[in-house]
């Protein structure tokens, strides 16, 4: 009865989609590379080996995606053919497979291209290019430069915004906090942590105690652990990627360490970051969220979470439901989708980036309740609120009120 359940849940969504993205349009057809009556052809590279291969399943989920949306007609009548290449978070192999995409398999648009330093070592190619790089899988706040990149839109909350959001929590909730800052050490890491000392300012820069950084080679964070701790801190920013926020946590739990812990929300995931470190040593834990937790007991019954879990049912079984990471992927292709759509028959590059800067008002379901997707053509940050919560041992639980970047 359940199976047949979610059946009804996922037919109803196929026959939405059916209904809006394969309305006819008279308008002209135009094609750019990647394009034609049949297809629309996108690239992106992840992490499917690597210190950060635990996102890999935001790639397989896109792909999951993109075949129901095909076998419910496609965009306007258009199959979407996604070709997802392995980049091992390594920016050299990034470069040597986007070239690969524009050059040889001649995508329309880069989609959820992930990581930071990946995405910074083809930024410059992709802009000379003029091949739209879209939605990209990272926080950096230089991907919303139109006038510099106008061909780079990214989806993440600024990573400069979330580093804000928590300083200022703490100016308000801890003012006489003693702050111990781990971070990557690289764009990722270094733009989070720019964020945490603007948002602090000069005195609250006083704040902070001890910071220690660690290499995506590194095998483990734990002697930068155990030099935070020593320092003396009672409050503890985590800026890593899944596999050393998991190592983190763990290690600060083990040895005792019972600081207020923040942890930056792209290693927030409960199945990929906080059930390997453990889920009794995450209590307490604090994050920022803009879009709705599957594990959340609140959104159980939610027509959205029905229809996603739906999906994972039957197009990607393989996907944990707990992992927070193929929600976020889910909404991601959505958004694609969306500018696909938007693009009618002129499915050229510059039309595909016109629409990426003239998104309106999107309330994607399975964001939190209030929030809106937009961009014009001189503001390319998409994800502009988010929410404060904290980690009960079961779920993610939101408090406060949903935030924008500019609180």
């Amino acid at each position: 009865m359940k199976f047949s359940s979610n059946r009804r849940v996922l037919s109803a969504a196929i026959i939405v989609v059916l209904a809006t993205l394969a309305a006819p349009t008279l308008a002209q057809k135009k094609y750019g590379p990647g394009a034609s009556d049949t297809e629309i052809k996108l690239g992106q590279t992840m992490p499917y080996s690597g210190p950060a291969s635990s996102y890999g399943t935001i790639g397989k989920l896109h792909t999951a995606y993109f075949k129901m949306i095909n076998e419910a007609g496609g965009v306007n009548g258009r199959k979407i053919n996604l070709i997802s290449l392995d980049d091992g978070y390594s920016p050299p192999k990034t470069v040597e497979q986007v070239r690969k995409l524009v050059e040889q398999d001649e995508v329309l648009a880069l989609f959820q291209t992930l990581g930071t330093p990946p995405n910074s070592a083809i930024h410059k190619y992709v802009n000379a290019k003029k091949v739209p790089h879209l939605l990209l899988a990272t926080g950096a706040t230089k991907w919303a430069d139109p006038k510099n990149f106008p061909w780079t839109l990214g989806f993440n909350l600024s990573y400069q915004a979330e580093g804000s959001i928590y300083a200022k929590y703490l100016l308000k909730s801890k003012p006489n906090a003693k702050v111990a800052i781990l971070y990557q050490n690289d764009d990722f890491g270094k733009d989070v942590l720019k964020g945490v000392k603007d948002g602090l300012g000069a005195k609250g820069a006083k704040m902070i105690v001890s910071e220690a950084s660690y290499e995506v080679t590194d095998p483990t964070v734990d002697s930068q652990m155990l030099t935070l701790q020593a320092s003396g801190a009672d409050t503890f920013i985590n800026i890593t990627t899944p596999k050393f926020g998991a190592q983190a946590v763990r290690k600060a739990f083990d040895s005792g360490w019972k600081p207020l812990h923040i942890i930056n929300n792209v290693s927030a995931s409960v199945g990929s970051v906080l059930v390997p470190a453990g889920l009794d040593k995450a209590v307490g834990l604090m994050t920022l969220q803009y879009y709705k937790d599957p594990n959340d007991p609140q959104w159980k019954d939610d027509p959205s979470m029905l229809e996603w879990r739906a999906f994972m049912g039957r197009y990607y079984r393989d996907g944990d439901p707990k992992d927070a990471s193929n929600l976020y992927a889910y909404i991601t292709a959505q958004t694609m989708v969306q500018i696909l759509k938007q693009c009618g028959n002129d499915l050229t590059r510059e039309n595909v980036m016109k629409q990426a800067a003239n998104i309106k008002n999107l309330k994607l379901p399975l964001l939190l309740p209030g929030m809106a997707l937009n961009t014009t053509p001189t503001d390319f940050f998409l994800v502009k609120q988010g929410q404060l919560a904290k980690f009960t041992g079961t779920q993610w639980q939101g408090f406060g009120d949903v935030l924008s970047i500019s609180e």
